[in-house]
Parts: C-alpha cells; sequence; structure tokens
C-alpha cells in the first residue's frame, strides 16, 4: 500500500510540474499570440471582409458577396491570357517561373562553382550586395540602366556600339516584363547564393572525394551526389522567392507603375491601384485574398518538407 501511495504522489508530482511547465510555456507565447492577432490575423479577416464588400478605399459599403471575385476574373487587365499586354494573373505566372528559376539556377550555379575557387568570400560580398539594396533602389537603378537614351542607358549605350538600337525596353509590351524580371534576378539572386552556398558546404568532403576516386564526372558528382544532398536549402530558397515573386510590388511600382497599358501589372499592383489610386476597396481587396490564396499552399508545401527534412535526420 505504501509503494503505490508513494508511486501515486510522484505520478501527481510529476503531473503537477508538466501542468506548470506547460503554463509557463504559454505564459511566454502570449505576447506572439497577440502580435500575430495584431498584425496577422485581424488584418487577413477585415481584408476578406472588404472583399465581399462595395468598399470605398478601406471603408465597409455595402454586402455583394463573390461580386468583386467575379467582376476580377472577368477583368481583361487582369486575366487576359493571350497577346500583349497580358494581364496581371499571367504576369504573375511569369514572375514564379523565370523569376524563382533564374535566382534558384543562377544561385545554384555559382554557389557550386564559387566553392571551387579561392576568392570565393568575395563572389558571395559582390553578389550579395544587391540585395542589401531597398527594392525602390533597385528600380531607380535599373530606370538608368534601360533608359532610352544611349548618352544615360547604360544598355542602350552598349548596344549604340554595335549600331543598335534605341530599344524602349520598359516602353514596349513585349519587353517589359522581362527587363523588369532581370532587374529583380539581379537583386535576388545574392540570397539563393548565400544560402546554396552554406548548403554545398555542408555536404561531407569525404562523400566527393570517394566519388573522385570511383571515377565520377563533375556533371555526375553534381547530379547524384551534391543535388540530392541539397534538398533542404533548395527549397528554403524557392520558397522564399516563390512567396517574394506572387507578392511583387515595389520593384514594378517603381519602374513602370504597371505601364505601359498594363502590360506590367501584376497581382500587388493591381490591389495598390484599385484601393489606393481608384478607392474601390472591395474589389482591390479581392485581389489582396487572391495572393493569400495563392501563397498558403507554398506555406503548406514548406512546412510539408521541414518535417520530412527533420523526419529523416
Amino acid at each position: 500500500m505504501a509503494l503505490a501511495r508513494d508511486v501515486s504522489e510522484l505520478t501527481s508530482d510529476r503531473r503537477l510540474r508538466s501542468m506548470r511547465s506547460a503554463a509557463g510555456g504559454f505564459l511566454f507565447t502570449v505576447p506572439a499570440l497577440v502580435l500575430l492577432t495584431i498584425f496577422l490575423v485581424y488584418p487577413v479577416f477585415e481584408t476578406i471582409r472588404l472583399s465581399l464588400d462595395t468598399g470605398i478605399f478601406l471603408q465597409l459599403q455595402k454586402f455583394v458577396g463573390l461580386d468583386n471575385y467575379k467582376r476580377l476574373f472577368s477583368d481583361p487587365y487582369f486575366l487576359s491570357l493571350v497577346g500583349v499586354p497580358s494581364g496581371a494573373l499571367v504576369n504573375n505566372a511569369l514572375w514564379l517561373t523565370l523569376y524563382v528559376g533564374g535566382c534558384v539556377g543562377m544561385g545554384l550555379l555559382i554557389a557550386v562553382l564559387a566553392d571551387k575557387v579561392l576568392y570565393e568570400p568575395f563572389v558571395k560580398i559582390v553578389l550579395f550586395a544587391p540585395l542589401s539594396i531597398a527594392a525602390t533602389a533597385t528600380g531607380l537603378i535599373w530606370l538608368l540602366m534601360y533608359a532610352p537614351n544611349p548618352n544615360i542607358g547604360v544598355i542602350n549605350g552598349l548596344l549604340s556600339q554595335f549600331g543598335i538600337g534605341p530599344i524602349g525596353f520598359l516602353g514596349s509590351p513585349g519587353l517589359v516584363n522581362f527587363a523588369i524580371i532581370i532587374a529583380a534576378i539581379w537583386s535576388g539572386c545574392g540570397l539563393a547564393v548565400v544560402v546554396l552556398s552554406a548548403g554545398v558546404k555542408s555536404i561531407p568532403r569525404d562523400i566527393l572525394e570517394a566519388a573522385r576516386i570511383d571515377g565520377a564526372t563533375p556533371f555526375q558528382e553534381f547530379r547524384l551526389i551534391v543535388l540530392p544532398m541539397m534538398i533542404g536549402p533548395l527549397t528554403v530558397v524557392t520558397v522564399t522567392l516563390l512567396v517574394a515573386a506572387i507578392k511583387t510590388f515595389d520593384i514594378v511600382f517603381v519602374m513602370t507603375r504597371g505601364g505601359p497599358n498594363g502590360a506590367s501589372s501584376v497581382i500587388g499592383y493591381v490591389f495598390y491601384d484599385q484601393v489606393f489610386q481608384r478607392g474601390r476597396g472591395g474589389y482591390g481587396a479581392s485581389a489582396a485574398v487572391l495572393m493569400l490564396v495563392l501563397v498558403l499552399p507554398i506555406m503548406v508545401f514548406s512546412i510539408r518538407q521541414f518535417r520530412l527534412e527533420e523526419s529523416r535526420r
């Protein structure tokens, strides 16, 4: 009986300590939960409410249900799938493909090659420097790079030496998106290089040396060893860049304001233009909600990948 009582008391003490620990942990999370509620949950809830309303600027007026979404997906400036200019949704798809692919591809190539040279730190500094520049400053820099006047625009100045141009990169509906995406890749590639370079350095050297001894070519070494062992860093970089591509706004605003004739408009710019320029709060909010819907699957995928990586360790 005494032994059973002692065991019961020990179990009770453990439960009490566990409850106190859980309560203490909860108290530590309260400030973060409050901040998340104020600055994330509440704004998202209000944006969804506004998207179901006629809405003038950010003020609710009259509930209209899904009418704003119907208008959004019937607006040629938003959903034009063919021709030039294309709609904002198609332009975002271009960003998702070219911007993310360009940054990840170039970042991985440079990270692997830079690992083999003595001046690697210098390469990283040069490539990471544009990332430290604000997107608005990046836009201004590339406005000068693309200027049609050969005496101002660096690119047209170089082309003029070969008797080409001048080319209005930002004034051509067929070129403007590619021009802006190139500027964004210049700014964002440094992040991919730094993260992926750290991933390359984390690969055990003895594995690579064993592959070389077995006669593996550099391409085989990359495809069969480096790439599979870089899944974690690649996931981090890709998810970060995908989210950035979906919510891109600032560089488009600075360089073209969605022009010419809406050719470079993206979802983020549609939201800004409709809410703050035209006062169509409900219509603009529906574009913001669409951005949230596009981001959610990416975040769910990233969480699953991180948990999968943790389970493998």
